[in-house]
């Protein structure tokens, strides 16, 4: 993983810098602790697109695709 694309390192030379550092932005929102708008604990994970989940009040909600 290189510090200027991050996890968008894996493809190599492939896509282009803009479009590997655009990648690594999206992956980092994603991965990143989000708060539950229900109980304001960041225990939210997103389970699939535009869908999260909180561990802590078993809430399942809607947000946008990469973030809630």
């Amino acid at each position: 993983m290189t510090k200027i694309v991050g996890s968008a390192g894996r493809f190599g030379p492939r896509y282009g810098k803009k479009i590997r550092k655009l990648v690594s932005e999206i992956e980092k929102l994603q991965k990143k602790r989000h708060s539950c708008p229900k109980c304001k604990m960041p225990y939210v994970k997103r389970i699939s697109t535009g869908i999260y989940y909180c561990k802590k009040c078993k809430t399942k909600f809607a947000g946008r695709a990469y973030y809630p």
